[in-house]
């Protein structure tokens, strides 16, 4: 089997979906995952710490690469392979809401967002796990720096040694490799990432609505699912 696995640059959803993907990898021994990343997306994978499990999910070989929107030029010539039916499917997990809107609107100006219409254009089904379906959710935020609690130390265990000079009066998220050194090194605890709730806006609920009508498109709730019809596809 070969999927192309699509990542725009929201967090919630994140860690499921690499789990879901490494969870493939070791279950199902020819599967072939080819990664797509936006821009955005590449900024949260390093945020999360995820950049190892990515090259175990797609190490570099044939239809096994790891396609960067940042290297891909406004053309994205890649993404003809959905024409030469390469894939079995395309999976974007997860969708931030702007991702969605554009594929809902059939705007194809970015990596993931031509990649979904390619697909289309090829008769590639098209899986969408959106992050903002209706109602609240609860996101898993990165690392940072409550203010109420820090007492801005003279001298900052954690700036002091975080590998990628990230920390200062706050934690520069673009620098941020995600890798929690810094939990443990404050004193006072004042370092934290955690789950918070968010309320879904009318609008993104409305576009994936519209997504669900989409020829070809099939929107799925939960990172788990993948590995639901992927494990049903391969025992047809």
């Amino acid at each position: 089997m070969k999927l192309a696995w699509g990542i725009t640059g929201a967090g919630h959803f994140l860690r499921e979906s690499f789990n879901v993907f490494k969870k493939l990898k070791k279950t199902i021994p020819d599967l072939k995952v080819t990664t797509l990343v936006s821009k955005a997306g590449e900024e949260v994978i390093r945020m999360y710490g995820l950049e190892n499990d990515l090259k175990f999910i797609s190490d570099g070989s044939y239809l096994e690469e790891i396609f960067l929107e940042s290297e891909q030029g406004a053309s994205v010539p890649k993404t003809g392979r959905f024409l030469l039916g390469r894939y079995d499917a395309l999976i974007i997990s997860p969708a931030t809401s702007n991702s969605t809107a554009k594929i809902a609107c059939g705007i194809a100006d970015t990596l993931i967002t031509n990649s979904v219409a390619q697909a289309a254009k090829g008769d590639v089904p098209v899986y969408i796990v959106p992050v903002d379906i209706a109602g609240e959710i609860e996101s898993r935020m990165p690392f940072f720096i409550d203010r109420e609690i820090c007492m801005k130390c003279e001298i900052c265990p954690p700036a002091e040694r975080c590998p990628e000079h990230a920390i200062t009066d706050q934690i520069d998220l673009l620098k941020c490799s995600g890798c929690g050194i810094c939990l443990s090194l404050c004193s006072y605890g004042a370092i934290r990432g955690g789950m918070v709730k968010l309320k879904v806006r009318d609008i993104d609920a409305k576009n994936v609505s519209l997504l669900r009508e989409l020829e070809g498109i099939t929107v799925i709730e939960n990172p788990q699912m993948i590995f639901d019809l992927t494990s049903k596809s391969m025992q047809k």
